[in-house]
């Protein structure tokens, strides 16, 4: 779409930046002086500025008519609300006169002083350049008023503001009475010296807001006036509501290109019906209230004509032109195809005192902190919605039309999403952002009602809540985490130290301990010291400490779950009742985020190794999971940094191999004291694992017998104490000979390695076939290893020796791992299974 400046181009007044109030503030005083600004002064422009209102052109040809002595009303009574175009009427006869020859009075009461001037002796003085026959402080009759306009005809006799005039007039003293009193009688013979003089006209301009009357003697004094006058005359309404779209478009724009118009309106029109914002019998209304108020959608003219109209002071066709003609300069430079209530920009100083005026100065600093200083919610999530969002400033956008939604001297402020959506909506962008962006601002904004959609002066709860938070004591902050995390540890098994102050406050035992710290990494002296000694298990020992970069998010969290549960236990607070039903939905959101929070504070878990500290970062915390030390334990063992049980090929590979024995108790005590090392999650697991390799008769299990091994246990379920002397044994030492066949060597001729043998079955009799070794060469298939497993363990039963070997070949694609990860899950798991790599290509 093109912008709205190449459709609609506006006066050269607006383009200028030429936008005081007097350029828009009709005096006719000023004309009559000849002071006026050019738009009202210079006739030919004032008329081709002016729309052409059905009721001025009617206004218009009575008075002509009657003028020229044909017919018509003698009286003429111009009653609109404030700023309703009355003045502008007026002007417009004044200029009219001129073109039909006829002679003009103007009487503007805000411009006349009672105490010098007398209403009827300047009715004479501008009709005859003297004041002789009216001459004096008594009203003059009907007869002499009759001699004067008729010598003078055609006459056209404007009065404005008649009431200001007379309210002031009651404090002028005439004998026993005032001058106001003698007003009235005026009033009644000028409209009968009117009606007797054929072509002669009477303009009267009376507000019709009781408002407008300044005290209650101005309004007995309005409500006579009307009875005097009324007998005679006709009320007219210079503009009706339909027509002030025309009116400011034509004072506003100097041309304006309608095919383009109607090309924009009928694109968005059916933009908006796609988007479910208009309805079949709405489209027709829509598109044509568009064409007529464009480039203005037309709520941003209804809603500053109705609702900012609506208070006293608002003088409604100025006032709405002062502002738009601003917001039109303001916009001359942004490429937009047209303007929405939410293109005010209320961080230029005219536009936006012009609207709080009539709301209140407080409003400066609301706007201020919710809309459009840098930090203010508005602006946050105007950043927030996502980067595609971020040139349309819907943050700002939405809040700003909620604003300018909020205001009516009637009262009136509540708007509807539906409402909200159209007036924000143009063909950029789907309607259901909208949702999402004003779901952001009840989040952040202090001065959105918790109700509806509309801003108040008040705060709302996320004031109170901010309020309430910086508040919140940094020590209340460091009781809250160190609870947070008392009440997620389930004291399952690991033993769990937070916060130890000093080393020596964690034990130097054998049990598996968690050790929380507020700190980005442990200090080796955690590890290696235990008061004032060195500590001996050191390979027990993990540590959970806190990722930087979540401190400032944590803490906040901490702080607004202070605050809601304060807020919460105030029964003092004047809340609504929907409102505190929204606090208790806060607190018991916080209480579910809790572990979610602390868990993303505290991720980076340190695991003693060779020369130092392993890192693991935990990440994301897990789905369901809600205790600390348990989700720990879990990615321990999922990394093979904490075993449930020790496998018996690991003891006999990793620890007894090349040696003849190996005691029990100092190879577990290794594994607790040597960082780096197997760890085990309690000493009865490694008994478990010794268990498992006696019977399978991997190894024997027995006793140092003058410094020399023992065989107790071998191939059979073994009882494993730790005792002092206990030892694991290689199965060579444990096997004894025994006879191949019955009553033979077992090395007959044809016998031998891979040669059957025979044997007679025990207990029968019977000659049994036999093998003294074997070597088989297999394609197994990945769901089949455990078999093969199996089969070997049955073969080492039979076997003093049966070493099997498994080629592996793995080709992964289509993914990516990081060199960490690759580090970490895949040469970590090999080296702790005794895996040989053979060749490795990275990619």
């Amino acid at each position: 779409m093109k912008a709205f400046t190449q459709i609609a181009k506006p006066h050269e007044d607006i383009l200028e930046g030429r936008l005081t109030m007097d350029v828009f503030a009709a005096d006719l005083w000023q004309v009559v002086a000849g002071k006026a600004p050019v738009d009202y002064q210079d006739g030919d422009l004032f008329f081709r500025k002016t729309y052409p209102t059905k009721g001025l052109q009617n206004i218009l040809d009575v008075a002509r008519k009657r003028l020229q002595g044909k017919s018509g009303d003698s009286v003429i009574q111009l009653q609109t609300p404030f700023g309703g175009g009355k003045t502008h009427t007026l002007i417009a006869l004044y200029h009219k006169a001129e073109e039909w020859n006829a002679k003009v009075v103007v009487f503007d009461g805000t411009a006349l002083n009672p105490n010098e001037t007398k209403p009827w002796e300047e009715l004479e003085r501008q009709l005859t350049g003297k004041v002789k026959a009216t001459k004096g402080d008594v009203a003059p009759g009907k007869e002499k008023l009759i001699e004067i306009i008729s010598a003078n005809s055609p006459a056209l006799i404007l009065m404005d503001e008649i009431l200001e005039y007379a309210t002031r007039a009651a404090a002028v003293k005439v004998g026993d009475s005032n001058l106001a009193a003698q007003m009235l009688p005026f009033m009644q013979e000028l409209t009968g010296a009117v009606s007797a003089v054929g072509n002669a006209l009477l303009v009267i301009s009376l507000p019709s807001s009781l408002l407008e009357h300044y005290d209650e003697y101005g309004e007995r004094l309005f409500q006579q006036i009307q009875k005097i006058s009324g007998r005679m005359e006709k009320i007219y309404t210079p503009v009706e509501e339909d027509e002030i779209a025309g009116v400011i478009r034509k004072r506003l724009f100097q041309k304006v290109n309608e095919r383009q118009v109607k090309e924009v309106v009928d694109e968005f029109v059916e933009y908006a019906r796609n988007e479910g914002l208009l309805s079949g019998d709405e489209v027709a209304e829509y598109r044509d209230r568009f064409q007529k108020s464009y480039p203005f959608k037309p709520d941003v003219i209804d809603v500053l004509y109705k609702r900012w109209g609506s208070f006293p002071d608002f003088q409604r066709t100025r006032g709405v032109l002062r502002l738009l003609s601003l917001l039109v300069h303001d916009l001359l430079d942004e490429k937009i195809p047209f303007i929405r209530l939410g293109d005010f920009n209320l961080g230029n100083d005219e536009i936006r005192r012009e609207l709080i005026k009539h709301v209140g100065q407080e409003w400066d600093s609301i706007l201020a902190q919710d809309i459009t200083s840098r930090d203010s919610g508005a602006k946050k999530v105007d950043a927030s919605v996502g980067d595609s969002y971020r040139p349309y400033k819907l943050g700002t956008t939405v809040s700003t039309t909620i604003f300018m939604l909020s205001h009516s001297g009637r009262g009136e402020r509540e708007s509807s999403i539906k409402e909200i959506k159209l007036s924000v909506l143009d063909t950029s962008f789907s309607s259901t952002v909208i949702d999402t962006v004003i779901s952001h601002l009840r989040e952040t904004l202090f001065y959105l009602s918790d109700e509806e959609l509309y801003f108040t002066n008040q705060p709302n709860l996320n004031r109170i809540l901010l309020t309430r938070e910086e508040n919140v004591p940094p020590g209340a902050l460091v009781e809250e985490e160190k609870s947070m995390i008392q009440e997620h540890i389930s004291k399952g098994k690991l033993s769990v130290y937070i916060w130890p102050r000093h080393h020596k406050d964690v034990p130097d035992t054998t049990d598996l301990k968690l050790v929380i710290l507020n700190e980005p990494e442990p200090q080796m002296e955690f590890l290696e010291k235990h008061g004032e000694t060195p500590r001996v298990y050191r390979n027990t020992l993990f540590f959970l400490c806190i990722d930087e970069n979540q401190k400032e998010p944590f803490y906040g969290f901490v702080r607004r779950s202070l605050a809601l549960r304060s807020i919460e236990m105030d029964k003092k607070l004047s809340l609504t009742e929907a409102q505190r039903k929204e606090i208790k939905n806060k607190v018991k959101t916080h209480e579910q985020r809790a572990y979610e929070e602390v868990r993303k504070y505290y991720r980076k878990l340190f695991v003693p190794a060779k020369g130092g500290f392993k890192e693991i970062d935990l990440g994301v915390p897990t789905f369901g999971e809600a205790h600390i030390d348990t989700e720990v334990y879990n990615r321990l063992k999922s990394e093979g940094e904490l075993l449930e049980k020790i496998a018996d090929v690991t003891i006999e590979k990793k620890y007894l191999e090349g040696r003849g024995y190996v005691e029990t108790k100092n190879l577990l005590e290794a594994l607790w004291k040597t960082p780096g090392e197997l760890r085990i999650i309690s000493a009865e697991a490694f008994k478990e694992g010794i268990r498992e390799g006696v019977e399978k008769g991997l190894f024997g299990l027995g006793y140092l017998e003058d410094d020399k091994p023992t065989c107790k246990y071998y191939k059979e379920r073994a009882s494993v104490e730790l005792a002092e002397g206990e030892v694991i044994i290689d199965k060579r030492l444990c096997e004894k000979e025994e006879p191949v066949g019955v009553g033979g060597s077992g090395t007959e001729k044809g016998e031998g390695p891979g040669r059957p043998g025979t044997s007679t079955e025990r207990g029968t009799g019977t000659a049994v076939e036999e093998y003294s070794g074997l070597h088989l060469k297999l394609t197994v298939p990945i769901g089949q290893v455990s078999n093969i497993v199996r089969m070997v363990n049955f073969l080492k039963t039979k076997f003093a020796r049966c070493d099997v070997a498994v080629n592996v070949e793995i080709e992964a694609t289509d993914g990516k791992l990081s060199r960490s990860e690759y580090e970490d899950r895949i040469k970590e798991t090999l080296h702790q299974s005794n895996i040989h790599l053979i060749d490795e290509e990275l990619k």
